[in-house]
């Protein structure tokens, strides 16, 4: 898999790059999600809420949760405990902000930290979420084998990512929005140009369906799906722990 980074001239690593990309863009992330994919994103979270509650977890992890979008959904839940890491202190105050203004800080513990390098003891959470934070992963090998780690045994864990359309004229139409109207969007609306390009690009080249599946398999995980959204503009993923 190739490693792209969002800024090419830079010696920090991909970790490093991602945090100071995210706290950038961090005011701008939610209302920019909504005009890049029409709102869907919206829907395709949904989902992910209700794989998860068909398994009644006690304790969910929202890896990658940035401003708290899917951790908020998660309150849906049952889940007495849901906590929310990210390693962008910025996208994590936006998210505490929300929370709070939804009265859900009893509920929901926002976190910073690395995702693969958690702060938690193995086999502690009963469902893993990671909505559009996979491809971020410096190493993808190892945030996953962290996430095995600290899922119980029988636990649910979902993911949410953007996949490549296969199926013209879907494929045509989406490498066009891709390549031309997604980085315009995020040059006008957003004062760091590298990061929607670097989103777009880490999408193009990040594994997806089957390639993705496999990985999950290797890495131990059981029971693996796939679940094309939209034409497989995204996919959720589910998986669990022997």
């Amino acid at each position: 898999m190739t490693k792209v980074k969002p800024y090419k001239n830079s010696d920090l690593g991909k970790k490093e790059q991602v945090t100071k990309m995210f706290d950038t863009i961090s005011k701008d992330y939610d209302g920019l999600n909504r005009v890049i994919s029409f709102g869907i994103d919206i829907k395709w979270r949904k989902k992910v809420v209700k794989i998860v509650k068909n398994g009644q977890p006690k304790s969910i992890l929202d890896i990658a949760t940035g401003t708290g979008d899917l951790a908020i959904n998660l309150a849906e839940t049952n889940a007495s405990r849901i906590v929310g890491l990210d390693i962008s202190p910025g996208m994590l105050n936006i998210g505490k902000e929300k929370i709070k203004a939804k009265d859900l800080d009893s509920k929901i513990e926002m976190i910073l930290g690395d995702s693969e390098n958690m702060p938690f003891e193995d086999n502690t959470f009963d469902a893993i979420t990671v909505a559009f934070g996979v491809r971020n992963f410096e190493t993808l090998d190892n945030g996953l084998k962290e996430i095995l780690r600290v899922l119980k045994p029988g636990g649910t864990f979902v993911i949410l990512e953007t996949s490549m359309p296969d199926k013209t004229p879907y494929k045509q139409g989406y490498n066009f929005y891709t390549k031309n109207i997604l980085p315009l969007i995020g040059k006008t609306f957003s004062k760091d140009r590298s990061a929607y390009k670097y989103l777009c690009e880490s999408a193009s080249v990040f594994p997806y369906g089957e390639a993705l599946n496999n990985i999950l398999r290797n890495i131990g995980f059981i029971n693996v799906k796939d679940l094309p959204q939209t034409f497989g503009v995204a996919t959720i993923y589910t998986a669990s722990k022997q």
